[in-house]
Order: C-alpha cells, then structure tokens, then sequence
C-alpha cells in the first residue's frame, strides 16, 4: 500500500486516497467535505465517465428522441438548438438514463440486446476513467498546486477489477497512487439502500455474466417474454442480488489492495483531521 503504517499517513505531505464500496454509503459526501474544507482535489469516476468517455453517447441519444418530435427534429436540422447533457459531481442522472433498463419498451425499457451493449460502453469507460487517475493526480498538483488527492469511485468498480490478480491493470495502478479504502456498510445498511432503491430504482452496471444470469433467471421465474419485463421490477429485483455479489469483491479488494472503514463513522466526520484520525486508526487495525 502507498502508506504502510499510520505514521507514513501521518507524516505524508500528499495524502492521496482512493474510496470504493455501495453508492450511497457516503464516498460523494466525503469527497465533498474534503473539497470543501480546501487542500483537497476531488476527481468523480462517475463525472469522468459521463463527461470525457459516455458524453457523446449521452448527447446523441438526447438528439435521437428529440428527432421524433416535428419541432425539435426541424430546430436540429438548422442547427437551431444545441442539445447536451448538464452531468455534475451530484447529479448523474443523464449516465443513469443513458445506460437505461431492459424491458418493455412501452415502459421505458430497452431491448436485452442494447441494454448489454450499453453496459460494454460503460465498462470501457470506467476502465478508462480509473486509469486517468494518475494523470489527474499530476493535473491536480501541476495546475491547481493541490496536493492532497481524493478519487470518489464509482459503486461498480468491482465488476471492472479482478483483486485475486495481483497483475491486474486497474488495481495495480490505483494501488501504486493512491490508499483504497473500502466505506462497507452494515446489513441495517444494506436494508435501507434496498429501500432507498425500491423507491426510485435507477440504471446500475453489473458485470455482464451477472447481469445474464439474473436476466435468465427473471424470465424463467416470471415466465416472461423480454418485452414484458416491467424495467423498474426487473431492476429493483436485481438490485439486492447486487448488493449480495458485490460484497465480497470489495472485501477482496480491501483485504488485498487497501483496507476498510465503516459507513458509521464516515457519517460522523466533519472535517479533513477527522478523516485524517479515521485512516490513521484504520492503519494501525489493519
């Protein structure tokens, strides 16, 4: 790890942390609190992903159902209208509605097929995206003289990375730049993101052998046709199995790559020293 002891983290004049685990269990808020407090660089995965890599994807799929409409159809045609999407660190929605939900189409729904080449997009881009870090780190520093570094990963970086590979391309740069930290969270946790979800279940990427078998398994449970899946009950169904699968992977990647903190005392810092405490106490544990 690029701080061994809590005495490296201490003593380090450039502290660079990388944080992973379930959307929702605090990694924006985090980076926010550190960027806000000042020193501190926040690069969001997710907002690179929707911005330098899925934009353009985003952009002619808003213009695509814009030609459906005579108005806007003719206003594209003349070069009238210009059509984009307006992606932030907290607001995502254009890359959720962008990688969409499979089922009937007159639900909203995309075919099985689109759904999954969609799903490939986003796994280049996350790839892609986790190993600009680096670059970022410099660009932090060179252009902005900031020195400390935080990256907010998105909540599917452990369907992109294999932690039981030591030569694997993604952890090993990420590990060589930054400390991975794992904010896991508690099965009270896990209840309340369910609950969160079921509410507003939103697009998510899964790994692409996941996502088919959970597919397979809805139609035959359900006896359904693809083009009868209700979206939001296909996702919300999928949501927790999720969850399930994607718990040990972070434990991996921890246990092999970083090291863990609780989603608990994340929600109870309120400044860069308290954080600062919280690795430093997680370094001595580990």
């Amino acid at each position: 790890m690029l701080y061994q002891t809590a005495g490296d983290w201490r003593a380090a004049t450039e502290k660079r942390v990388l944080l992973f685990g379930m959307s929702g269990l605090g990694k924006t808020h985090l980076s926010n609190l550190l960027r806000d407090a000042g020193g501190w660089f926040h690069y969001s995965i997710d907002y690179r992903i929707g911005t330098r890599y899925m934009g353009e994807h985003i952009s002619d799929n808003f213009k695509r159902e814009a030609m459906k409409v005579p108005l806007l159809r003719e206003l594209l045609l003349t070069d009238s209208v210009y059509i984009a999407s307006n992606i932030t660190f907290d607001n995502l929605a254009p890359l959720s509605t962008y990688l969409g939900k499979p089922g009937d189409p007159e639900k909203g729904g995309l075919p099985f097929d689109e759904y999954m080449r969609r799903q490939e997009q986003h796994r280049q881009a996350e790839i892609a995206a986790l190993l600009d870090t680096p670059h970022f780190i410099e660009r932090a520093k060179a252009i902005y003289q900031y020195d400390n570094f935080v990256c907010d990963s998105g909540g599917s970086i452990c369907e992109v990375v294999d932690p039981d590979d030591p030569q694997d391309r993604v952890l090993r740069t990420l590990s060589d730049n930054l400390l991975l930290v794992w904010i896991e969270g508690t099965e009270a946790h896990t209840e309340q993101l369910i609950r969160r979800f079921d509410k507003a279940p939103k697009p998510m990427y899964y790994q692409p052998g996941f996502l088919r078998a959970v597919w397979a398994e809805y139609l035959s449970k359900n006896n359904l046709k693809e083009s009868e899946v209700d979206p939001d009950a296909f996702v919300r169904w999928a949501y927790a199995r999720a969850l399930a699968h994607r718990h040990p992977r972070y434990a991996a990647m921890a246990e092999k790559w970083g090291l863990r903190v609780s989603a608990h005392d994340v929600g109870q810092l309120r400044s860069p020293a308290d954080f600062d405490a919280l690795i430093a106490g997680a370094l001595e544990d580990r």
